[in-house]
């Protein structure tokens, strides 16, 4: 038996005790528990493992934009012990029963966290859907807009309904990438403010308002991803969907970004400070209650041209969500305990994996040794996913993970610990 001993932050708040761990679980927390001593230091704190339900790793098919050695050992150095895996930008799509074979073979035997998978809803694979959640996966995603690649379509509002239909009736949840695709405008060259102006907030809004009212007539679960705009706030907080935002959303904003700095663009945009500030308190207020990475990148020659008309939107921080978040989050006045209830706990509800986002007796012993007070300067070269582009180069951040545990076993980069997981409820 391991027992790490030191401060830790359960359920019920932070308590210096022992957590002890037994055959990849959490057996016991109390004092002076017996067993293999793991001792924190005094600046340390033992943290749930994060569950990161919003991860593209787009191998197989664009493994040179990222894949799953990469990004996973991005997550573990990160304090993520579980990520789940988005249904596009690999090839083949997963849409259908054979492409989640295809993309479950791929992963095999290179994961150094859990990692599970989403399935996808487009126009012409309504009959695939049962056998998708049969499978195990998670849930399904949706596009209300053109998703970026051409495998990937969107749903119109009808075939929208016909989805949420088939998804209730299953019990299945729908996650959706909501901005209206005809609000949504083109954009070139160099200037942030065009590319701002082509998908305001009023497209977040629209389709998040037909996402509520189709919700509502079907029953169907559904959850809204990367909410960028803070207008969209009020229609969730009368409609009992759920929904995330993202690192980029809380610590950058529209005022940064200069001119050809392409490195910043993500879909919905990174919008202004008034803006930023609106989405704290909705995550204040529970209207938002998950903050997940939407890590999605890019070969540097797509991400970097200068152009956000062309550049790949799509920004990668798996391995920087916590400190980001923490930095920021500190600032304005919250604990330690609502970034792990936004990053861990919830994630870890919203799929329905009951074993992960705590520590207490019974769950998974994902852990994450974690020192809240130390600082350090964003390094490229020092990040685990493939391709070292990132809008924070340079940045002074808070908190450092020091250490993260996969049931009990240390995740030093070398090993394979890691499970292809699936959907049990």
């Amino acid at each position: 038996m391991r027992v790490f001993r030191g401060r830790a932050l359960l359920p019920g708040g932070e308590q210096t005790c022992d957590v002890a761990v037994e055959d990849g679980r959490i057996v016991a927390v109390g004092d002076d528990l017996g067993g293999e001593v793991v001792r924190l230091a005094g600046d340390e704190i033992l943290l749930p493992g994060l569950v990161d339900t919003h991860v593209h790793v787009n191998e197989p098919g664009r493994t040179e934009w990222e894949g799953f050695a990469s990004a996973t050992r991005a997550a573990a150095a990160g304090g993520v012990t579980t990520i789940i895996d988005m249904p596009l930008n690999c090839l083949p799509p997963t849409t259908t029963r054979m492409a989640l074979e295809v993309k479950r073979a791929a992963a095999l035997g290179q994961c150094h966290v859990d990692v599970g998978f989403w399935g996808g809803a487009v126009p012409d694979n309504l009959s695939e859907l049962r056998g998708l959640h049969d499978d195990g996966v998670f849930g399904f995603k949706c596009f209300l807009s053109p998703s970026g690649v051409d495998e990937f379509p969107p749903l119109d509002p009808d075939t929208l309904q016909r989805v949420m239909t088939e998804l209730a009736d299953l019990g299945a949840l729908l996650i959706v990438h909501a901005e209206d695709g005809g609000r949504v405008g083109e954009c070139s060259g160099g200037r942030y403010p065009d590319f701002l102006a082509s998908r305001p907030p009023e497209s977040e809004v629209s389709a998040i308002e037909l996402v509520t009212s189709s919700a509502r007539a079907t029953g169907c679960r559904t959850h809204i991803l990367h909410l960028s705009s803070a207008d969209a706030v009020a229609s969730l907080a009368r409609s009992g969907v759920t929904a995330e935002t993202c690192p980029h959303y809380l610590t950058l904003t529209a005022e940064q970004v200069g001119t050809g700095a392409t490195e910043f663009k993500c879909c919905p945009p990174i919008r202004g400070a008034a803006n930023q500030g609106r989405l704290w308190e909705a995550l204040r207020d529970g209207t938002i209650g998950l903050v997940v990475s939407d890590h999605s990148p890019a070969t540097p020659d797509l991400k970097t041209t200068g152009d956000f008309g062309t550049a790949w939107g799509g920004i990668a921080s798996l391995q920087l969500g916590l400190p980001l978040v923490w930095t920021e989050a500190r600032r304005r006045g919250f604990g330690l305990d609502d970034v792990v209830r936004w990053m861990s706990a919830r994630p870890a509800s919203l799929v329905g994996l009951d074993t992960k986002g705590a520590i207490e007796v019974g769950r998974d012993a994902d852990l994450v040794i974690f020192a809240p007070d130390e600082r350090f300067t964003v390094d490229p070269a020092r990040l685990h996913h493939r391709h070292p582009v990132t809008p924070y180069a340079g940045h002074d951040l808070t908190g450092v993970v020091r250490s993260t545990w996969l049931r009990g076993r240390r995740i030093d980069g070398a090993a394979i610990h890691g499970s292809l997981i699936r959907r049990t409820q």
